[in-house]
């Protein structure tokens, strides 16, 4: 919770490196969109221009001879994006001004300390003009002389204001200087395009409210008149010494970029030139691409990743259900800011609150994992002493016969107890009871191995893991272990009666069983170690009993202790399993509880049934498969039911599959 808040006031307090990485994401979406090429071109004053005509600044006479050629070569509109505030020292203002008479010519001016020259009046309509200082602010502005102001078409403002790294991103569209409101140049461009004496502005006391080109609609900026450049907006770049024989009606933005002379600004896409900024600026509004950063967005993003942060601060107590929220929130938000973007060309930014949540996140997870860890360890050592009575008394006997190991043929039962969330539900905060209950369950389920003779290798929460055949010698031990779980399903059956007689909820339990050679003897660390069993058969049988769910059977057994006992119990075929991290299939089986011997003959009865149905449904006759599991339910005491309507939605699986003439029938399982 300090780290939530502690992270959501700084972002909050919106400081420089946070605001820098947040106009780098606004870079990163606005850069993205395709390009847009525009009837607008930038004439450089370049190295080729001064090559050709001499020192800069050129006579004004040449300034007006490129704009005589620039319309003799078609161009629409001429923006003059050079300043002229003082008198020619050639004397070609006359000659300039004659041009400027006969082709219309829009000229720049630059924001100053004070004003210098008489600016042209500024073609606005303002309502509620004593808000005028809300706008971006100008003290002053540098016209060119009045003899070539008075003679052009018109004149907006031309500069660059970076944001707070240094890059420009955004440009103000109009701007006040003392009590009146003049335009930028891409505004004033559009204005004299539009054939319209003036634009429309209203003010509010926080900033614009309404602003538009008559004859073009309505224009957004932000509240200070600002518009975020759409870089997409491409024009052509030429030299004025190597301009196209044919403008096609084109803007034509007359810019300096001789080195030395003009600078490039850092902008989105790198430097550029101001034409090209100006251009980009032209083009964004000319073509009504009204990228905003919402008004209510930065009220909205960073509460909204303190809720989020909170939500998931709150689930964490559900470890997987708090990572798995974590991640759905953290995934969403980048793609959530840029689907705003990509349908309304909004700006929403996702680095703050992703930031938010992940800090939050790695926070509560990190301190809950090393908690944890630290109680385990805990555990661990306090119960380090502890081990099965059997075990300390084969190493009293013969030490060796431990230490040192051996390979042995046995046979393995991994058990779970099913249903433990009821449970828990059921005694909510009282731990003793849960506790004396699942000690009841646990003493349930190891009477039937101890009878036995089998080992009970480790208790894993409300599951076990026990072997037959090791320590003790045991010859038949395939069958034992088998006789052993059957016993273990009684025995919960007991275990539940007296329970429910208790008012308590029900336990039951699944098992699964694997025969073959594993390793076994000593294993563990020098500070803790103790009796266990390696080996493939092992594994294979924790993932039989990890799917008895999957199969909706009490038990599964695999086809090496089937064989050893086959004559022994009742058994139904399965499937054809390939358990994940095997590369062959095998068959799997589970054993019923016939109970008595009117029993056992009603499901020898209904065996070959269920032996059919597998064989149609090895033969890819998925229709009568189904119609056969339909016809099979009630049989064997309902005990397969729910294996039947689980079968049915495989075969219904299956029909949508393409399967070889060849198939085995053989089902490749995805999870452990």
């Amino acid at each position: 919770m300090i780290t939530l808040f502690v992270l959501t006031a700084v972002f909050m307090q919106r400081p420089n490196f946070t605001e820098s990485v947040k106009l780098n994401y606004f870079d990163t979406l606005i850069t993205s969109r395709a390009p847009v090429e525009n009837n607008i071109y930038t004439v450089n004053i370049d190295e080729a221009a001064l090559d050709k005509y001499g020192q800069y600044p050129f006579p004004r006479n040449i300034y007006g001879d490129i704009i005589r050629e620039i319309y003799d070569r078609g161009a629409g509109i001429v923006v003059w994006n050079i300043m002229m505030p003082e008198v020619d020292r050639f004397g070609g203002d006359a000659q300039l001004a004659q041009v400027m008479a006969e082709y219309p010519v829009i000229l720049a001016s630059r924001p100053a300390a004070a004003n210098k020259n008489e600016p042209m009046q500024p073609a606005s309509n303002t309502v509620n003009a004593q808000y005028v200082d809300q706008l971006f602010p100008y003290p002053g502005i540098i016209s060119n002389i009045p003899e070539l102001e008075q003679v052009a078409v018109g004149s907006g403002i031309v500069s660059t204001e970076p944001e707070i790294d240094g890059v420009n991103r955004r440009l103000p569209a109009l701007a006040a200087v003392g009590e009146l409101v003049y335009p930028g140049i891409a505004l004033e461009t559009l204005r004299v395009i539009a054939g319209q004496p003036s634009f429309d502005v209203k003010l509010a006391p926080n900033g614009i409210d309404k602003f538009r080109v008559r004859g073009h609609g309505p224009v957004a900026t932000d509240e200070m008149g600002r518009i975020w450049i759409d870089w997409a907006q491409r024009s052509k770049q030429v030299s004025v010494t190597d301009m196209p024989a044919d403008f096609g009606g084109a803007v034509v933005i007359v810019d300096v970029t001789a080195a030395g002379i003009a600078n490039p600004v850092p902008t989105a896409l790198g430097a550029r030139f101001p034409g090209e900024i100006h251009a980009a600026m032209l083009g964004t509004m000319f073509n009504k691409t009204n990228i905003q950063r919402p008004y209510w967005a930065d009220t909205f993003e960073i509460p909204a990743a303190f809720l989020a942060g909170l939500l998931l601060i709150v689930v964490s107590r559900w470890t997987w259900v708090g990572l798995g929220l974590t991640v759905v929130v953290g995934g969403a938000i980048v793609p959530a800011s840029m689907y705003m973007f990509n349908t309304e060309l909004f700006l929403l930014d996702a680095t703050g609150p992703l930031a938010i949540v992940i800090l939050v996140a790695l926070h509560t997870y990190g301190i809950k994992f090393v908690r944890e860890f630290l109680e385990k360890q805990a555990i661990k050592k306090q119960f380090a002493g502890y081990c099965s009575p059997e075990v300390v008394r084969l190493l009293q006997e013969n030490p060796d016969l431990i230490k040192k190991g051996v390979k042995k043929d046995v046979s393995v039962m991994f058990s779970d107890l099913r249903g433990f969330t009821p449970i828990g539900e059921h005694f909510g905060h009282d731990v003793k009871g849960l506790g004396d209950y699942m000690n009841g369950y646990m003493d349930a389920i190891t009477r039937p191995i101890l009878n036995h003779n089998g080992m009970v290798i480790k208790y894993v929460g409300d599951a076990s893991m026990h072997i037959q055949g090791a320590p003790l010698e045991d010859n038949n031990h395939a069958y034992n272990i088998v006789e052993t779980g059957l016993q273990m399903l009684d025995a919960v059956d007991a275990y539940t009666r007296e329970a429910e007689a208790r008012g308590l909820p029900p336990a039951a339990m699944g098992f699964g069983i694997n025969s073959g050679e594993g390793f076994i003897g000593e294993m563990g660390s020098t500070a803790r170690h103790s009796y266990d069993i390696l080996g493939d058969m092992v594994s294979t049988a924790a993932r039989l009993e990890a799917r008895c769910k999957a199969y909706g059977v009490l038990c599964i057994i695999g086809a090496e202790t089937y064989n050893r006992t086959k004559d022994d119990f009742f058994y139904l075929f399965l499937d054809n399993l390939q358990p994940k991290g095997k590369s062959t299939p095998d068959f799997i089986y589970t054993a019923l509880r016939t109970f008595d011997a009117d029993t056992a003959a009603e499901y020898l009865m209904s065996q070959p049934y269920h032996e059919q149905m597998h064989e149609a449904y090895r033969n890819q006759e998925f229709d009568r498969a189904i119609g056969m599991c339909k016809g099979l339910k009630g049989e064997f005491d309902g005990q397969m039911d729910k294996y039947y309507d689980i079968w049915i939605d495989r075969c219904e699986f299956m029909k949508q599959q393409t399967l070889s003439k060849d198939w085995n029938g053989a089902w490749i399982a995805t999870e452990k």
